[in-house]
């Protein structure tokens, strides 16, 4: 199979064939005027929408008054006046009222199986300081019978105000009688029964082997309740720790909903990360039964720590299965692993050492973070998922972690084969270089980004690390004067709620970010509240982010991310005008409407 080969409809492309529609597209902002050569019964629309402000996103980012829809198909984009003569008598006629409308936005990298499952059973508000963890812990004791663990993740200490974690007294004065875990990335904190239950107290002393730090109190050595690496040392059971199993249809439902929310802020597709086969089953039944509201775009996950034989062996697999034939609505055409740890979590892999810190729990002065995978392995994997016509990416936070994995693409192409028309991905790269960035260009590399990330860590990274250690953190401006495609995304991780979740998903938001570049709490670390403004982008930059460079990264631009002739009919309508509107307005633009395929799956109710 080619890298894009999909199976556009014929009956589509006759409509625009003998239609002999031909897209003007004038740049500087003009409307475009496709020609319309002979009226036929044929080249009747199903719907034409007109009197808007269509931003196309084509090569020059032209805009269009209007757009006409046959099938699942756009059967051309221009004026009002040649559009308006493609309706029939049984063609639907909208007045869009001067309304903007862009092409489907894109998420490049979402966990949306996980996440629609992260509040089933009760709401986990939404904790921005202690005292927000310890009200969430008393209400889970007041709900819970005695005895049963309190559990709660992904609340990083770098997200709340005090950047520390709750202490062992906090926690046991609003839940003695529940032992309680707060877990971020790998370290947690814990209560006393907690300790009591996992066997850690004064006496306890590591396994062989294990890498795990108990933090103790100085003067007596007690443990403090927090521990860095817990994975393995806290023992948690399903009999301790009693919830109730949602059965496949409950789970099917949950991802049903969140889909739609993705519909509710524009988003017509989405590239789902490190997909076990369970989580596929789930987008394969709502496929089958038309109630995929999304397009698709899969990355099936892949352990980097395993055989690198088996590693191997599974890559074929995944490169075998059915989906891996291109379908536009549910795509398996990815994989990806994990080669270092986080910057939320002090774990990332940099090129020069984290430095001491207090919020990070870092004593070591020359510790760099963790990386799960060598150069050479990284090398062997990444090799093998090209060769096997799967598209290659890498959980890679730090510097050093960037660097192995691009260094790794730049050994392929230089001793194997190009790479280039393969398109391997580096995604989060948060902390970049110039040499990373040289040879992602040089080879065609491109990557995913979450513009929340630098919104909301920022000030906690300026504050770890200085300004001048964060000059090519998320660098956008030079990805774009570099020629990089880089999407936008979010990480999407738990609940439902474009801006309530654990990494918002609203696109609007993520665009915002991009074009201010102005982390919260920046007053925190007093002076200049915009992290490097060299790297901010224009609003055109900004869109691209979410439309054609998405489209691009899943090999799909000839088929979405801009409003085309003969291109899939994904395309939203803005309650403001997302290019003249003041920039401060950007992140509270709300979807009117959003359709897919030429059906309408999203509409605001007035």
């Amino acid at each position: 199979m080619k890298p894009f080969s999909p199976r556009i409809g014929a009956l589509a492309w006759f409509f625009v064939f003998i239609s002999g529609l031909t897209l003007f597209l004038l740049g500087g902002g003009r409307l475009s005027s496709p020609a319309l050569a002979q009226d036929t019964d044929d080249a009747v629309a199903d719907r034409v929408f007109l009197n808007g402000k269509i931003v196309t996103v084509d090569a020059e980012f032209s805009l269009a008054e209007a757009l006409a829809v046959r099938g699942e198909r756009l059967l051309a984009v221009g004026s009002d006046e040649v559009v308006r003569k493609l309706a029939g008598p049984g063609t639907v006629v909208v007045d869009l009222a001067g309304a903007v409308v862009l092409p489907g936005l894109i998420d490049s990298h979402v966990h949306a199986v996980g996440a629609s499952m992260f509040e089933y059973d009760h709401e986990v508000p939404e904790m921005e300081s202690i005292a927000d963890v310890l009200a969430y812990v008393k209400s889970r004791a007041a709900e819970q019978a005695e005895g049963d663990w309190i559990g709660l993740s992904q609340v990083f200490i770098t997200r709340l105000r005090e950047r520390r974690f709750p202490t062992r007294a906090e926690l046991d004065s609003v839940a003695p009688k529940h032992p309680v875990l707060f877990r971020t990335g790998p370290d947690a904190a814990l209560n006393s029964l907690a300790l009591e239950r996992s066997g850690i107290d004064r006496d306890f002393e590591l396994p062989e082997g294990s890498n795990a730090k108990i933090e103790r109190d100085p003067a007596t050595g007690e443990p403090t309740g927090i521990i860095r690496t817990a994975g393995g040392l806290v023992k948690v059971t399903p009999d301790q720790n009693p919830k109730p199993s949602p059965d496949f249809e409950k789970r099917l439902a949950r991802l049903k909903e969140l889909l739609h929310d993705y519909n509710r802020v524009g988003l017509t597709g989405v590239h789902a990360r490190n997909v076990s086969g369970s989580s596929l089953r789930l987008y394969e039944e709502l496929r089958q039964r038309g109630e995929l509201s999304c397009r698709v775009y899969i990355y099936h996950g892949i352990n980097a720590g395993a055989d690198l034989e088996d590693i191997k062996a599974r890559v074929k697999e995944i490169a075998a299965h059915p989906l891996h034939e291109y379908d536009n609505r549910l795509w398996l055409r990815g994989i990806k692993m994990f080669l270092d740890g986080g910057m939320l979590t002090g774990s990332a892999y940099m090129k020069e050492p984290w430095g001491v810190s207090e919020i990070y729990g870092i004593t070591d002065p020359e510790y760099r973070g963790i990386r799960y995978a060598e150069p050479d392995k990284v090398y062997e994997i990444a090799k093998t998922v090209l060769e096997n016509d799967l598209q290659m990416t890498a959980h890679a936070v730090g510097d050093g972690a960037v660097e192995t994995l691009v260094n790794a693409y730049a050994r392929i192409a230089e001793n194997d084969f190009p790479v280039r028309d393969k398109r391997p991905c580096v995604t989060h790269c948060n902390f970049m270089s110039p040499e990373a960035i040289g040879k992602m260009a040089k080879y065609g590399i491109v990557c995913d980004l979450q513009p929340a990330w630098l919104w909301l860590d920022g000030s906690t990274l300026t504050k770890q690390f200085g300004r001048d250690r964060l000059r090519w953190f998320q660098p956008y401006a030079t990805l774009f004067e570099k020629g990089i495609t880089v999407g936008g995304g979010s990480d999407h991780m738990q609940k439902v709620g474009s801006f309530r979740s654990v990494n918002p998903y609203n696109p609007f938001l993520g665009m915002w970010i991009a074009l201010t570049r102005e982390p919260r709490w920046m007053e925190d670390n007093g002076g200049n509240p915009v992290l490097h403004p060299e790297q901010r982008i224009s609003r055109e930059q900004a869109i691209r982010l979410y439309t054609i460079n998405n489209a691009r990264i899943s090999f799909e631009e000839k088929e979405k991310g801009s409003l085309e002739t003969g291109k899939l009919a994904d395309f939203i309508v803005l309650d403001r005008d997302i290019l003249e509107c003041p920039v401060e307005e950007i992140r509270e633009i709300e979807v009117k409407e959003t359709w897919v395929g030429g059906e309408r799956v999203w509409k605001r109710e007035s």
